[in-house]
């Protein structure tokens, strides 16, 4: 019945900290970015090597996401990457606080999490 994840929508407080995050520091490749007058919303369409996976959107006044304590609802984002150790080093060159590096009890594998803008939770997974 389900072929595949189609996409995650996130909404952002502030859309340009936000498009600079995803793409610049994350690397996000822009789909495409319109601006929906009648919503007062930026929509920004992300993929990762090519494959279609974030849509960001903007929204006048949004209401926080409550992050800790946990909260009921979808808990993070979580990219699989090759090396976490350069991955680290990327994301403290520019200036973003990881939290030290963990080891999945059930998989041995290495992952750790940063925050985005919005203080959504972030994950890097090495597989």
């Amino acid at each position: 019945m389900l072929k595949h994840i189609h996409h995650i929508a996130i909404i952002c407080s502030n859309y340009q900290l936000s498009k600079k995050f995803y793409t610049e520091v994350l690397g996000l490749k822009v789909i495409r970015e319109v601006y929906r007058e009648q919503r007062q919303s930026y929509k920004l369409d992300l993929a990762i090597n090519n494959q279609y996976i974030i849509e960001l959107f903007s929204f006048p006044d949004p209401p926080a996401r409550p992050s800790r304590p946990e909260a009921t609802g979808l808990r993070h984002l979580a990219f699989a990457v090759d090396n976490l150790d350069k991955v680290v080093e990327h994301l403290t060159s520019h200036h973003i606080q990881v939290e030290p590096i963990r080891t999945d009890e059930f998989t041995g594998r290495r992952f750790t999490f940063i925050a985005d803008p919005d203080d959504l939770p972030v994950e890097f997974y090495e597989i």
